[in-house]
């Protein structure tokens, strides 16, 4: 593995603690009712976006069971449809899909 993609996977990982954290054991409708809130984790979706986008080509060929593409275009839609992003699917995104990414990406890092 590159370095670069060793260091962006860190920060990867790192953004989706701060996104789970952010939410913790918040129910969805705290979640929604906070501005505060919902802008924070809407950052870390964009940050983890980007920061895939920078990873290798050869790197996420090689893990290509990873959704690279609809990680970066969540990214894209956080940060250029923010106005009409459903807070809900950011919401469900966190909760349900952040915790198995972060695994996986903990493997990664590992194994490497």
């Amino acid at each position: 593995m590159l370095r670069r993609d060793f260091i962006t996977l860190k920060k990867i990982s790192d953004e989706i603690s701060i996104a789970l954290d952010f939410i913790a054991d918040t129910p969805i409708e705290a979640f929604l009712s906070d501005e505060m809130m919902k802008h924070a984790t809407g950052m870390t979706a964009i940050n983890i976006g980007e920061l895939v986008k920078n990873l290798s080509e050869d790197f996420r060929i090689k893990y290509n069971d990873i959704p690279w593409k609809q990680i970066a275009g969540f990214r894209d839609i956080a940060a250029h449809k923010y106005g009409t992003l459903d807070m809900n699917y950011v919401y469900d995104t966190v909760t349900n899909d952040y915790p198995a990414l972060k695994a996986q990406i903990e493997k990664i890092l590992k194994d490497e």
